[in-house]
C-alpha cells in the first residue's frame, strides 16, 4: 500500500483528521481514498473566493458603460441588442472552422485551436477598441446564450482590472425578451390606422405627424420597404426579420401607451417581413383615418416618390412580370414596354387604375373592422403643404 505519513496531510485544512488516519488504514485503501478525496473537495471549497458579481439581467444592462457583442459579425448584422458594439473573440470563418474540427476530429482540439483564435483577437481588441478605456470603465459582454466566447472576453477584461460583467443568457435571453415585450405591449397600444389607395402620401402624412409632436409607430421605415410590389428601396437591403422586430419594440418600449400612436394599414408582410401577428390584429380592430386623395394628386406623388424606378427599366420591367397571371399577358408587356421607354406617367396611371384600385375598398372593408365608421379626409393636394394640411386635421378633427 505504500507509506502514508499524517504529516503529509495538509494543514489546517485537513488537520484535525489527523487523529483517524491510522484508523482508516486498517480499515482498507479504499476508505482512506474516499476521504482523502471528500476533504479535498472540501478544502476547495473553502479556499475558492466568493464573487460579489451577481448575473446581469435584460433589465440592467443600462447600468453600463459599454454593451459588447462577442459574437462573429454575421451574427451580429443578424440583430443585435441595440447600442451594442460588435468585438467579436471569432470572426466568421474561425467560427465555421472550430464547428468542424469540433464534430469531425474532437472537441478538445476545437477547444484549443478556438483558445489560440480567441486570444488572437481579444489581443487586437485590447490594442485597438479597448485601448482608451479608463480604469473604472464597466463594460457588459454578451455572446449567443452567455458561454465561452463572452466568458473568455470577460475573463481577460477582469484580468486588466476593468469590472467586466457577462450578461445572463446572453443574446438568447434578449430575443425572448423582445418576443415577450411584443406579445406583451402590442395590444396596448392606442392606435389610428391611416389608410389610403396607392400614392396618397400615407408615409409623408406620418412623417408630418411626427413633426407635429404626434406618437408614430413607422412600419415600412423600420421595413426599410414601401409596402408594395415596387417597394423595395435602391441599394437598401431590408433587416433580417428578427432585427426589424429588435427596432420595433425598441419603439414601443420609448412610446406613452396612454397617447394616440398613428400608423399605417399594412398587409401582414412588408416586402420579406412579417409583421408580428398580435399586432396585425390590434391594427385591425382600432380605429381608421382615410387619406381620400384625387386620382391626379396621387399620380403626381407617385412620380415623384418613385422617380428613381425609371433608373433601371430593366429592373422594373422584371417586377412588372409577376403581374402576368393577375392582369394578363397583353396588360403587363405594354407595361414592360412602358418601363423600357421610361415612360412611367402612363404605366403608373394604368397600374393604379386596373391593378391597385379595384381591390383597395373591398380589402380596406374586409380587413379593418371600423372601416364603416371612418374618418375620410379629401384632399386633391399631395405636395409638402398639402400632407403638412393632412397632418393637422388628423390632430385637430373638426
Amino acid at each position: 500500500m505504500g507509506r502514508w505519513d499524517q504529516r503529509a496531510i495538509p494543514n489546517p485544512a485537513f488537520g484535525a483528521c489527523r487523529g483517524s488516519i491510522h484508523c482508516l488504514l486498517r480499515r482498507g485503501r479504499s476508505a482512506v481514498f474516499r476521504t482523502w478525496a471528500g476533504l479535498v473537495v472540501e478544502s476547495a471549497k473553502a479556499l475558492k473566493p466568493v464573487s460579489h458579481r451577481q448575473p446581469i439581467r435584460i433589465a440592467d444592462r443600462h447600468r453600463f458603460d459599454c454593451l459588447i457583442d462577442a459574437r462573429t459579425p454575421e451574427e451580429f448584422e443578424l440583430d443585435h441588442i441595440p447600442g451594442a458594439i460588435n468585438c467579436p473573440v471569432l470572426d466568421n470563418e474561425e467560427r465555421v472552422r472550430i464547428g468542424t474540427i469540433y464534430k469531425q476530429v474532437s472537441p478538445f482540439e476545437a477547444k484549443r485551436l478556438g483558445a489560440a483564435m480567441v486570444s488572437a483577437n481579444l489581443a487586437r481588441h485590447l490594442h485597438e477598441t479597448f485601448a482608451d478605456k479608463p480604469a473604472n470603465w464597466k463594460p457588459l459582454v454578451y455572446c449567443w446564450r452567455g458561454g465561452l466566447r463572452s466568458g473568455s472576453m470577460v475573463t481577460w477584461l477582469r484580468l486588466v482590472g476593468w469590472d467586466a460583467q457577462q450578461l445572463a443568457g446572453g443574446y438568447k435571453s434578449y430575443r425572448g425578451h423582445v418576443v415577450e415585450q411584443i406579445e406583451t405591449l402590442a395590444p396596448q397600444l392606442q392606435l389610428r390606422v391611416l389608410c389610403g389607395a396607392t400614392g396618397s402620401a400615407k408615409t409623408r402624412v406620418l412623417h408630418a405627424l411626427e413633426q407635429a409632436g404626434a406618437q408614430v409607430l413607422d412600419l415600412e421605415g423600420y421595413a426599410r420597404h414601401k409596402g408594395s410590389l415596387l417597394g423595395n428601396l435602391p441599394g437598401v437591403e431590408q433587416p433580417s426579420q428578427k432585427y426589424f422586430e429588435t427596432l420595433l419594440v425598441q419603439q414601443l418600449q420609448a412610446m406613452d401607451l396612454s397617447r394616440p400612436i398613428y400608423v399605417e394599414g399594412e398587409s401582414v408582410k412588408i416586402g420579406r417581413i412579417c409583421l408580428p401577428l398580435v399586432l396585425v390584429k390590434h391594427m385591425r380592430t382600432s380605429p381608421v383615418i382615410e387619406v381620400r386623395a384625387t386620382p391626379e394628386a396621387r399620380l403626381a406623388y407617385l412620380l415623384r416618390d418613385y422617380a428613381y424606378l425609371g433608373d433601371d427599366p430593366a429592373a422594373l420591367a422584371e417586377k412588372l412580370g409577376w403581374l402576368k397571371e393577375l392582369q394578363g399577358k397583353e396588360a403587363v408587356m405594354r407595361w414592360q414596354a412602358w418601363a423600357h421607354e421610361g415612360q412611367l406617367s402612363p404605366l403608373f396611371a394604368e397600374l393604379m387604375r386596373l391593378h391597385y384600385d379595384p381591390h383597395y375598398e373591398r380589402s380596406q372593408e374586409k380587413h379593418f373592422v371600423q372601416w364603416p365608421g371612418r374618418i375620410s379626409l379629401a384632399t386633391d393636394d399631395l405636395g409638402e403643404r398639402g400632407i403638412e394640411e393632412l397632418a393637422r386635421r388628423i390632430l385637430s378633427p373638426a
